[in-house]
């Protein structure tokens, strides 16, 4: 029997990164090869990058670094933000042997099969890296998913220019799925045992401005009529989205999970205008009480950025108030990292290391505390519906459709099964639960 070409694929960065990342391995798997798990010794290492931080490049290269020195002889193949952003640092690497963007990743099989079938190392690398600006949506499917939940990526491309943002740079304007590939992709996953969907993007509220015609919430309401008994979960959103009309026909839709992660960066208006985001404090928190009305047992989580140039002790107080005031069941902190070539790298009044550290142990602590005000609030309805994804040390664990985590003493997994619990109290930043019979 001829002996299958391996391949790994090693995965930084966001949903979107995952998504495509499937989809590459997909087309792996039909051109004959067979996908490894992390870290094996393989014929083929692709490594799909991100480059949304200092710390992501850095990620990057040592990941590039690392598989080559698992596998000098193995081929090497890079795509993503960061190779799409500087293919000049990615050449560098000894090793590596092809570089693509954002708009071709489908291009590392073909390059891959060219590789093994002439047999030898490329004395330097090809560069595939087009133009980003004008690329069009690349075309890609999923057929499968991990376990409980899958990604769809909808939507490519942001346009918004805050000014800490490299992103879009990397990534190019924005370019939506056609409503119909969506929806057909959505069916097929579904119809395979899909228990929940997560629609993401770059920019997953821009999904339809290509279109003509089409927004997001034309999108959630052709898939609520064919999710079954599925959830469909939303991946960032902007709060500038959440206007009157949005939400009312948010609030109708039978299948969309009752959370929602909201992109919120900063509670101070001056910080986020210096950000240049589309809304500030007053019209991010009256998004937030729009929701909170329309959708009962509402869950929020959010990302914020701290020590941002000019953030004084009294915006990130605005902060903190901002987000007590929110209520978030989780929040991501991010301390400020200029990233060159973005306006926000040359402003004046940069915060010092210290400064940022001490802020975003401040606000993880706040919302830590807040965190834990929501999980004992959610004992209050202790009746809920678990879908169960991982299993350790004797427990279960899952998240409700609001994304409560969740844990039920069980001796088996329970992955991909729906079940009802009662909820008993918390313990270590979740839920524990029993299993209702």
């Amino acid at each position: 029997m001829e002996r299958k070409s391996t391949v790994c694929i090693m995965t930084l960065g966001c949903k979107v990164n995952q998504y495509e990342s499937e989809a590459i391995a997909e087309a792996f798997t039909a051109n004959g090869f067979l996908v490894r798990p992390t870290f094996e010794v393989c014929d083929a290492y692709v490594i799909n990058t991100c480059t949304v931080t200092a710390e992501s490049d850095r990620k990057a290269r040592q990941m590039i670094r690392r598989m080559v020195q698992a596998n000098p002889k193995a081929y090497i193949l890079v795509t993503g933000c960061f190779s799409q952003s500087h293919p000049g640092d990615v050449a560098k690497i000894a090793g590596v042997d092809y570089i693509c963007g954002n708009d071709n990743k489908l291009s590392v099989v073909s390059a891959a099969l060219e590789l093994l079938g002439g047999g030898k190392k490329a004395q330097k690398p090809q560069i595939a890296v087009n133009d980003i600006e004008n690329a069009p949506f690349e075309p890609m499917c999923i057929k499968r998913f991990d376990r409980t939940r899958a990604y769809v990526k909808i939507e490519d491309g942001c346009e918004n220019r805050c000014t800490y943002c490299a992103i879009p740079a990397a990534r190019g304007k924005v370019r939506s799925k056609p409503l119909a590939d969506v929806v057909a992709e959505v069916e097929g996953l579904i119809a395979g045992g899909c228990r929940e969907v997560v629609l993401t993007g770059i920019e997953t509220a821009s999904w339809g401005r290509d279109l003509g015609g089409s927004s997001l919430i034309d999108l959630l309401e052709a898939i609520d009529k064919i999710a079954g008994d599925a959830r469909v979960r939303l991946g960032s959103l902007d709060p500038s989205l959440m206007r009157e009309d949005f939400v009312k026909r948010l609030a109708a839709l039978r299948h969309l999970a009752p959370h929602f992660h909201l992109s919120i960066q900063s509670g101070s208006s001056s910080v986020l205008a210096a950000m240049k985001r589309k809304y500030n404090r007053d019209m991010a928190l009256a998004g937030i009480a729009r929701l909170r009305a329309a959708i009962p047992d509402l869950e929020l989580t959010a990302d914020f950025i701290v020590g941002f140039p000019g953030e004084t002790k009294e915006c990130f107080t605005e902060t903190l108030d901002f987000a007590r005031e929110a209520a978030f069941l989780q929040m991501h902190v991010f301390a400020y990292s200029p990233r060159a070539g973005t306006p926000a790298a040359l402003m004046a009044e940069q915060i010092d290391s210290a400064t940022k550290k001490a802020r975003s142990a401040a606000l993880i602590a706040l919302g830590e505390q807040i965190r834990q005000e929501r999980l004992k609030n959610a004992l209050s309805q202790p009746y809920r519906t678990v879908l169960f994804e991982t299993f350790e040390d004797g427990l279960a664990i899952g998240h409700t459709d609001n994304f409560l985590e969740v844990a039920v003493r069980s001796d088996t997994p329970l992955h991909g099964i729906l079940l009802p619990v009662r909820l008993q109290h918390t313990a270590n930043g979740r839920l524990l639960a029993e299993k209702v019979e």
